[in-house]
């Protein structure tokens, strides 16, 4: 099995951020239904003012290779669309467990 952790740093205000972050949110919670390969998908807002990070999201998938299955998966894409033009910053990491 494979996690698959990307974090989102948005630009905009506070509630700006906060919108662009719940659509997300929710347009990836529905991909479980529609990607065979993601096995779960759970995504966070940033609570903490402190923290200059939005958004982030741990998916799990059978292998590696299946991460690029997700992620051109056409019900991804149109979810990552929702971030266009709202994107500051995007960390990621792969890992076996």
């Amino acid at each position: 099995m494979v996690k698959h952790i990307v974090t989102f740093k948005l630009t905009g205000s506070d509630a700006e951020r906060l919108e662009v972050a719940r659509a997300f949110r929710d347009a990836l919670l529905a991909l479980p239904e529609q990607i065979d390969v993601l096995q779960s998908m759970e995504v966070g807002i940033n609570e903490n003012p402190a923290e200059s990070w939005d958004v982030v999201l741990t998916a799990v998938v059978p292998s590696l290779s299946d991460v690029a299955v997700y992620a051109n998966h056409p019900a991804h894409v149109a979810a990552a669309a929702l971030l266009a033009g709202h994107k500051a910053d995007r960390a990621c990491v792969d890992y076996e467990f």
